[in-house]
């Protein structure tokens, strides 16, 4: 099996924030599942930065004991990515590392994304760019459900036909490939336990013989998902079944009051219901509160959504679902096998021009958008209800749906399954790129273009090869360090000279009055001189040299 070198990122794992999204479940599981099964004889790390390499040290240890080498790479290391061969990265943002690779060879090494939302401004200008970034057919964004895949394809569609409107013809260079793999879940962690039902039964005041409901995820209604579809199906349940049915709500909102709003709001739709609430971030409570439901429940309605990790992770524990057909959780609960699937229904296509204009032009935020869009997804009550009430009236039903949706997390969705589809990927793109031209890598970026050639009619003059330089009066080593090594000069440190290369330079322009900028730079390696010629303009700029037109 082939390997890749990890990116890592504080933001992408750190499931110990106030603010928890699924991202951040999604990457921590991620890591702990591919530490645990990945058929590699190292790790690779790629230090994405977000915190110091021993900060992010101590959290890997924390999320899984590695018992394999760790190969840590630092973002500044980008040439050692060849040695592995393909970098993953825990979003979409493909199109910066093409432009970060570009210095060297395309075929060095691949790029692998993963969507998470597709509805934000920032990701849909991500997915449009790579249609024009240096993306390559050795490189590849992985989808995780075919609605997700659907709608990156659409994106891409309407972006490659206005490129061909305005510039004509198809892009030249192969666009990279689109895959569907899921997300997945370490099976284990959500094992269902007697004992945790019994203390959380207990804790919130719920009858052991009682039908329990329970959610998962973000209290937000706008971004998240609307909690009165669920709500109304809920009560009509209630009202339709001989016997009490409770509803544990476990997440999480940005603040207390927001929190206060939405549970109120909640609990008014189904007053027929008992409604409890658990804080869903502890790491105790993200594993152990599936114990205490008798089934799932998860009305995503949202664009926001892609895949929905929550479902998996409720089939994991043994917990049937009942959820609506919606995007990713069309891929993960077979409808009468693992739970149910209750109808949606949305806008045809090209409903939502306004919707999108609004959102471009500033006039309503993401928050407004997504929730706007939302507000438009119906669903079939009645079925809605009808599944309801046949989980919450049959523990045989329940224990026969919730025994197919273990089994199916763990031959589909655990990491142990899910983690060889990466590396298959990965090896895939091994020999596209083996296969590519090995072309010669290109310096800079269109969009982000060297400094000193976008503003170069700024300055009166540049520097060239047949300046000379000579010692300002007075001045020493001693003396030179004294000013580079002050506040005013010393900031902005990129690739200048350091200390013993300033003190050599000083040392021949000693012997040498007059030396040409030529000549100073030939005391170095090759891959040195380029950023020694541009440090003389530093060393003079503080008055330790003189820098003059040759002649």
């Amino acid at each position: 099996m082939t390997n890749a070198a990890i990116f890592l990122h504080t933001d992408a794992l750190d499931t110990t924030r106030p603010r928890l999204l699924g991202r951040h479940s999604a990457g921590e599981s991620f890591l702990r599942g591919f530490l645990r099964h990945a058929d590699v004889e190292a790790f690779y790390l790629w230090h994405g930065g977000g915190s110091t390499l021993e900060e992010l040290q101590a959290l890997v240890g924390r999320i899984e004991p590695v018992g394999k080498p760790i190969r840590w790479l630092r973002n500044t290391e980008r040439a050692r990515l060849a040695e592995v061969g393909a970098l993953n990265l825990p979003g979409p943002s493909i199109d910066d590392e093409a432009w970060a690779r570009q210095p060297y060879k395309a075929a060095s090494y691949s790029i692998c994304g993963l969507t998470h939302t597709t509805a934000t401004a920032r990701t849909m200008t991500t997915l449009s760019n790579l249609l024009i970034a240096p993306v390559e057919a050795h490189d590849a964004l992985i989808c995780t459900s075919a609605a997700v895949r659907a709608s990156v394809e659409t994106q891409l569609e309407g972006v490659r036909d206005y490129l061909a409107a305005e510039y004509g013809g198809p892009r030249r260079r192969a666009e990279l490939q689109r895959v569907v793999i899921p997300l997945g879940v370490n099976a284990r962690d959500f094992a269902a336990s007697a004992e945790h039902r019994q203390v959380w039964r207990e804790r919130l005041d719920i009858p052991a013989d009682a039908a329990v409901a329970l959610y998962v995820g973000r209290f937000n209604a706008r971004e998240k998902m609307n909690p009165a579809l669920m709500a109304l199906s809920l009560e009509r349940a209630a009202q339709r079944l001989d016997q009490p049915l409770y509803w544990v709500n476990s997440g999480w909102a940005g603040t207390e009051a927001e929190a206060e709003l939405f549970h109120d709001q909640t609990r008014a739709l189904c007053p027929s219901v008992h409604y409890r609430v658990v804080d869903g971030r502890p790491p105790d409570t993200r594993f152990s509160i599936w114990s205490a439901a008798d089934f799932f429940i998860s009305f995503s309605d949202n664009i926001q959504e892609s895949f929905g990790l929550t479902p998996v992770e409720a089939m994991a524990a043994g917990l049937p679902c009942v959820v609506t057909d919606w995007d990713g959780y069309r891929d993960t609960v077979r409808h009468g096998l693992d739970g149910f699937r209750v109808d949606t229904t949305a806008p045809g296509p090209g409903s939502g021009f306004d919707l999108t204009y609004w959102h471009a032009a500033g006039w309503s935020d993401y928050s407004a958008y997504v929730g706007a869009a939302a507000q438009y997804t119906a669903i079939d009550f009645r079925h809605a209800t009808d599944a309801i009430c046949a989980l919450a009236a049959s523990p045989e039903l329940r224990r026969t749906l919730g025994a197919q949706a273990a089994q199916r997390a763990r031959e589909v969705f655990d990491w142990s399954a899910v983690v060889p589809q990466y590396q298959a990927l990965w090896g895939e793109l091994a020999a596209r790129r083996r296969a590519a031209p090995q072309v010669a890598g290109a310096m800079g970026n269109p969009f982000r273009p060297d400094p000193f050639t976008l503003y170069a009619s700024y300055p009166t003059r540049h520097l060239a090869d047949g300046w000379r330089a000579t010692l300002c009066p007075d001045m020493d080593w001693p003396a030179a360090q004294a000013v580079l090594s002050r506040p005013l000069a010393a900031y902005g440190y990129i690739n200048r000279p350091n200390a013993a290369e300033c003190e050599k330079i000083l040392a021949w322009l000693a012997e040498r009055p007059g030396a040409q900028v030529s000549e100073i730079v030939e005391l170095f390696p090759a891959f040195r001189r380029p950023a020694i010629a541009r440090g003389l303009l530093w060393i003079a700029r503080f008055g330790v040299i003189e820098l003059r037109p040759g002649g």
